[in-house]
């Protein structure tokens, strides 16, 4: 009888030490490096939000194109639970439920049907995320819709403070470019979302929010990157480029009104005082007029860090001295578009 118990509990530990040696060669087969990587779990300080059922939430940004192809970025409530990157990412992936979810506001899911996460993981040390897809998330059929999936999942991931960079993985490799020859072996950060022109005579660049509407009634704001002459970004660039508006055929607007002109700006203790000049200020005495057009400057200016706060002046002076005595909001926006 001892004898059999003997062999029983060698034979559970031998079966115990195959099993983990299993593993641990199939985790470096997926990473190919041998350095610790950790699973991504959360950021804290964003773990907000409760619903009336008492589930835990996170605003979190994701990113769908418009029907110009343009990426658009959308703040969303999703379900907060351990490795919360993850689930961003898979509430980008196109299936008949985000379909139906997305379809008062015109935009669509710019991850293939089909597609799964095998892996995510970060460096805590340098801030590399990697993370695998499987083969299905090459089933896209354009450029435009190449270049859009790579910048979502990089933008979407970098918006964690842990994330700098990501590293894109498909089938447990690494790939140096994809079919429309985006160029994907090394890590990637956030640049050039939705890139007007080209960078090569440019000395730097910014970024302006535009607005666009689909269906004829949910607008929303698109980032926009544009090259210019100046030496580095600066606030007075980018809001000259906002009030000059975009090319016409890109579909996009602004809320900047008709006769609204930029005449100069001037930042102070975290708040942009923004000068500009208008033939009529009745047009700006309707609340809703004068809020979108602040809502448009204060997130074309969140690129600057130093700016808290925007405030409107016509001629020089604030509003309440010209008659509009109204309170508005003059905190930088903390998202671009909620849905």
């Amino acid at each position: 009888m001892k004898v059999k118990k003997f062999i029983l509990i060698l034979f559970v530990l031998i079966l115990t030490i195959s099993v983990s040696g299993c593993k641990r060669s199939g985790l470096k087969k997926l990473f190919s490096k041998e350095e610790p990587m950790e699973i991504i779990r959360s950021d804290d300080e964003e773990k907000i939000d409760l619903t009336e059922e008492g589930d835990e939430l996170r605003k979190t940004i994701l990113y769908f194109q418009n029907s110009k192809g343009l990426l658009v970025p959308m703040m969303r409530k999703i379900p907060w639970e351990e490795g919360i990157a993850n689930s961003a990412i898979n509430n980008m992936i196109d299936n008949p439920a985000l379909q139906e979810n997305l379809a008062s506001t015109g935009l669509s899911p710019i991850i293939p049907a089909g597609t799964e996460i095998k892996g995510i993981t970060i460096d805590e040390d340098t801030g590399l995320c990697k993370i695998d897809f499987t083969g299905e998330v090459l089933n896209y059929e354009t450029e435009k819709e190449e270049e859009n999936l790579i910048n979502g999942v990089v933008y979407t991931l970098t918006e964690f403070p842990a994330i700098n960079e990501v590293q894109v993985m498909i089938d447990g490799g690494v790939v140096p470019t994809l079919k429309h020859g985006t160029e994907v072996g090394e890590p990637l950060k956030r640049e050039n979302i939705n890139l007007l022109g080209n960078l090569e005579n440019a000395k730097s660049r910014i970024v302006v929010y535009f607005k666009g509407m689909e269906n004829n009634e949910f607008e929303y704001f698109v980032p926009v990157t544009i090259p210019t002459i100046a030496p580095i970004p600066n606030v007075f660039t980018a809001l000259e480029e906002l009030f000059d508006g975009p090319p016409e055929d890109m579909g996009l607007d602004t809320a900047i009104p008709d006769g609204v002109n930029l005449e100069g700006v001037e930042v102070k203790e975290g708040t942009a005082y923004v000068d500009i000049y208008t033939g009529s200020i009745d047009i700006l005495k309707e609340e809703s007029v004068l809020t979108g057009m602040i809502k448009n400057i204060g997130i074309t200016l969140s690129q600057f860090d130093e700016i808290e706060k925007v405030e409107i002046l016509i001629d020089g002076k604030d509003l309440e001295k010209i008659g509009i005595d109204y309170d508005y909001d003059m905190a930088i926006p903390v998202f671009a578009n909620e849905y």
